[in-house]
């Protein structure tokens, strides 16, 4: 990568180097991402992601699709000072952002 702009990941907010004008040049191309991430992507308000973001969303959304699992504590949630706080793994398989803000939006609603 020889140009590109200067960019924060919108979900960990490290710094980025986007060739978004040459994306074949582009370190986010280097990734293969199924198809379901994709379209789960397309679904969110991220603008660029580094790839170890864009790795872990993978997983969390592999294993969305696989789990059919009742939520489970831990898992798809956990209790803080007497609130329930939804994981992104809920949320990715909930299927859409409620546009709340919540603490852990899959989605990178803010």
């Amino acid at each position: 990568m020889t140009s590109g702009v200067n960019k924060t990941c919108k979900r960990c907010q490290n710094k980025i180097l986007c060739n978004v004008e040459d994306i074949a040049n582009c370190a986010c191309s280097a990734l293969v991402l199924s198809k379901q991430t994709r379209d789960f992507l397309k679904e969110t308000f991220f603008d660029c992601l580094c790839n170890p973001c864009l790795k872990e969303i993978e997983s969390l959304v592999e294993k969305a699709h696989a789990t059919t699992t009742k939520p489970t504590e831990n898992i798809h949630y956990y209790i803080d000072k007497g609130l329930l706080v939804f994981s992104e793994l809920n949320h990715i398989q909930r299927g859409y952002c409620c546009k709340s803000k919540c603490r852990h939006c899959a989605y990178g609603y803010s």
